[in-house]
């Protein structure tokens, strides 16, 4: 097991009934690979990630993904079985004296450490440490004094250092899926260690509602299983019968993995965005109710609606601008939770308007064209011919289109004339497209 550092504090001993007071999430973890749920992507035969763990040769690694998923479980079983001399950190407590007293122990500075001896540092929480603390682990990562499991819920990307995550392999866990969280909860049941004494019985309500409302984290499933079950008392037989009341009531409201600060926050409102841009209005409006459910900002999600309306809108129906920007200013006015009614009749109302992207790109290609296309002064006859510039002649020879039959007349509005904006074949860029056609005298 990962020692504490140095052994400098006396254990604390441990409570009379020995690990059964641990929680069933510990007494359960797995103690071969064959025991883990999920993960078959890294974890699955012949995957780099377990072939180095069985040759003993892992390198200094990260684990990211959401909680619940296995990380934490990971590398204490790498560490029970690797030949090194293994410390586990917590990155919220740790700080540099920490860090530099095991680069000096892994040096051979102290504790009499065999040369030939690895030294295996297991780090939770590693978003926690900022670029200094970062930086001290580099050099010893980097010479292989240390490995280094650095574990985290948020994208590694985002918040290791560049130059120490190059020195990582990057491992990301994916939440558990149902069928896996379905056999966490069985072995559970009847595991030694884990609920089996207690007699229980768990209905298949239960054990559905548990599974469903866990968010894919097993931790939280075995937390309200074992609540569940031990806060019931025995019935006839000495059973303990745990329905989908009890269930509802052990593990109550969802949690919600969302984090305004975190990557999540730029994920959901990327899926929400997409679902839109992809005329889905259902998945639009779950993305949207998970966001304000979890406490997003209502005006952060009216933004992308109007950038939405006209990014993927645009032309295709203009009005889609229109009501995203109600909207915006309603939600404003209205505040939550009646905001979330105006948000989603606008959001379901971009899903499910016609799309055309032709503005957007009409704007890049022009950009494209100023910074590295030919340059184009301001023809004189659209130049401004007020005070002085009418006498420089200064709008001289312009043709006011209104003067003319159909309110229009060919003339020189761009040197070089070239076309940005391509009418899509969608909604009323279909008329606009007509419209652009007969004016340039195009069949």
């Amino acid at each position: 097991m990962p020692d504490s550092l140095f052994d400098e504090k006396p254990a604390v001993p441990e409570p009379e009934g020995g690990p059964a007071y641990s929680p069933l999430a510990a007494r359960l973890a797995p103690k071969e690979l064959e025991e883990f749920a999920g993960q078959e992507d890294i974890l699955g035969p012949g995957k780099l990630l377990r072939r180095a763990i069985e040759a003993d040769n892992l390198k200094s690694a990260v684990f990211f993904g959401p909680p619940g998923c296995g990380k934490t479980a990971l590398a204490r079983y790498i560490a029970g079985r690797a030949n090194a001399k293994t410390f586990e950190l917590n990155a919220v407590m740790a700080g540099v004296p920490d860090l530099r007293k095991i680069i000096e122990y892994s040096r051979g500075l102290g504790g009499g450490l065999a040369r030939s001896q690895r030294v295996l540092l297991v780090l939770d929480e590693i978003h926690h440490f900022n670029r200094t603390q970062q930086d001290v682990l580099l050099p010893s990562v980097e010479k292989g004094e240390i490995i280094l499991i650095g574990m985290t819920t948020e994208n590694p990307f985002f918040y290791i250092n560049q130059a120490l995550l190059s020195r990582f392999i990057v491992v990301e866990f994916k939440p558990l899926k149902s069928g896996h969280l379905s056999a966490i909860l069985e072995r559970a049941l009847t595991h030694p260690e884990g609920l089996a004494n207690l007699n229980p019985e768990v209905s298949p309500e239960a054990k559905k509602y548990l599974v469903e409302n866990s968010s894919g984290d097993a931790r939280r499933l075995l937390n309200a299983l074992e609540l569940g079950i031990v806060t019931t008392k025995p019935g006839k037989g000495g059973r303990r019968l745990v329905d989908e009341a009890v269930a509802r009531e052990s593990i109550q409201r969802r949690s919600l993995r969302y984090d305004r600060s975190s990557d999540e926050h730029y994920d959901h409102i990327s899926a929400f965005i997409k679902s839109m841009r992809g005329s889905d209005p259902d998945a639009a409006v779950y993305w949207l109710a998970k966001m304000l459910e979890a406490g997003e900002d209502p005006r952060f999600v009216a933004r992308r609606i109007l950038i939405c309306a006209s990014e993927d809108v645009g032309n295709a129906n203009p009005m889609a601008l229109v009501l995203a920007q109600t909207a915006f200013n309603s939600a404003q006015v209205l505040g939550m939770p009646e905001a979330r009614i105006i948000l989603a009749q606008a959001a379901i109302y971009v899903a499910c308007s016609p799309k055309s992207n032709a503005s957007y790109m009409a704007v890049n290609a022009a950009g494209e064209e100023v910074k590295g296309g030919a340059e184009r002064p301001v023809p004189m006859h659209l130049r401004d011919g007020s005070k002085d510039g009418e006498a420089l002649g200064h709008g001289k020879g312009y043709k006011y289109p209104h003067d003319f039959d159909g309110h229009y007349v060919r003339q020189e509005y761009m040197p070089e004339p070239k076309v940005f904006y391509e009418p899509s074949d969608q909604g009323f860029e279909i008329e606009i497209g007509k419209r652009l056609k007969r004016l340039r005298g195009e069949k």
